[in-house]
């Protein structure tokens, strides 16, 4: 009988194991970006791979996001697996051109001559206290995208795993971690290689009373939300959509076919959040089994508020509890 080894790792350690990991299974993968390199990453996700992997497959570029995401499509047509670091998600706007215009449409536009798998990895969300343009949760913004997959971990597991398999995806994949969560908690994972699919939600609890659907770092705030209410005897099914685009609309519709009412979690503003599309989802298939309105904890729609405002803006327990109460309840 086979025993897996595994280490207990935080998402953080999750994703510098799944970057090494993939850079000794395919010299064809590079990692680039700010500050990747010498020191390691802002966070420390690159840590100790210039050492390993040396300054042709990991390198500092400049202080341009455009010219980072162009240079990885230009090496992703040209047989690279590269995967390139925005140090921030708010930093994304500048090569947005780059995602809509290149990387997203290469295929498409040679008609299947060229390809662009290539990973652009990003801390994104609130609640650490950041300076401007540093808490942005845009994802909604480029799950509207065709051709681009975004892939939001938020477990450690997920984070090796899905990385691994972003890397090795035969198109752009733009994964997003919350950086809140990067090292507030911890779980056994595989050592070695691993993955897990890309498009594919997780039911992280079953229940039969209310679905509750969320992704990043506001998961682990819906987990506390159930088990705040857990006295009131609410048996809630959780659903971690864990990609946005592809969308895994059957894991939701089935649940809300089953509990009859949801609650959708994200820290995103509330207008063209993506809740609004799991809602149009779940009117358009499941419509007839609903016993209740589908409701929506977000953030507001403002700049995320810097320091002392951040925790407000973001949706904490007590806001899920009573949303879900009111869906249960209605």
């Amino acid at each position: 009988m086979s025993t897996t080894t595994t280490t207990n790792a935080t998402i953080i350690e999750a994703i510098n194991d799944a970057l090494y990991e993939e850079m000794h299974n395919d010299d064809r993968t590079l990692v680039f970006g700010q500050d990747v390199a010498e020191s390691g990453g802002v966070f420390r996700a690159t840590d100790g791979l210039l050492e390993e992997y040396g300054s042709d497959r990991v390198l500092d570029t400049p202080l341009s996001e455009i010219a980072i995401i162009g240079s990885a499509v230009g090496l992703a047509t040209h047989g690279f697996r590269p995967i390139a670091e925005i140090q921030f998600s708010g930093f994304l706007p500048p090569a947005f051109d780059q995602l809509v215009t290149n990387a997203s449409r290469i295929r498409w536009r040679t008609r299947g001559e060229l390809a662009a798998p290539m990973v652009v990895r990003t801390p994104y969300g609130a609640g650490v206290r950041a300076l401007e343009h540093h808490s942005e949760s845009l994802e909604a913004v480029y799950g509207h995208i065709p051709g681009l997959k975004v892939a939001i971990p938020s477990t450690p597991h997920d984070a090796k795993g899905m990385l691994i398999s972003a890397i090795r995806d035969p198109d752009p994949v733009l994964f997003m971690e919350p950086k809140r969560v990067y090292r507030s908690l911890r779980e056994e994972i595989p050592e070695g290689t691993y993955t897990e699919p890309l498009g594919e939600a997780a039911v992280r609890r079953e229940g039969e009373d209310v679905t509750v659907v969320s992704w990043g770092s506001m998961m682990h705030m819906t987990l506390k939300a159930i088990d705040n209410l857990e006295e009131r005897r609410i048996d809630a099914e959780v659903i971690d959509l864990r990609t946005i685009a592809p969308l895994d609309r059957e894991t939701v519709v089935e649940s809300v076919k089953k509990t009859g009412r949801c609650v959708v979690v994200h820290e995103a503003a509330k207008t063209g959040g993506f809740a609004g599309e799991i809602i149009a989802t779940i009117n358009d298939e499941a419509l007839m089994y609903l016993e209740a309105p589908v409701e929506r904890v977000t953030g507001f729609d403002v700049p995320v508020p810097l320091l002392s405002m951040e925790d407000y803006y973001l949706p904490q327990p007590p806001r899920i509890e009573e949303a879900i109460v009111e869906t249960v309840m209605y």
